[in-house]
């Protein structure tokens, strides 16, 4: 019973990334090349393992202070912005 449900809860927020990640794409803030089944993951996978970080450092940090560094990492990713020749 529980095992069902937590795949449940699990699917529901899945779904809900799924969405905003769509979202994001056809507003164009998210490109759209990208595998969605993985960002789900990348995401809720990172979202994931803050929170269990958090709770086995018994709480000795902020956990909200780590959400817009970690929504800056999801939209910003971990390249370098390659600088494009400006000559002709």
């Amino acid at each position: 019973m529980a095992e069902y449900q937590i795949k449940e809860m699990s699917k529901k927020y899945l779904d809900i990334v799924s969405e905003i990640v769509e979202q994001g794409q056809q507003e164009g803030s998210i490109r759209r090349n990208l595998y969605l089944g993985l960002v789900k993951r990348l995401i809720l996978g990172s979202v994931d393992e803050v929170i269990n970080t958090w709770l086995h450092s018994k709480k000795k940090y902020d956990l909200v202070s780590m959400a817009d560094p970690l929504v800056e990492l999801f939209i910003e990713g971990l390249g370098k912005k390659r600088e494009t020749d400006p000559s002709p």
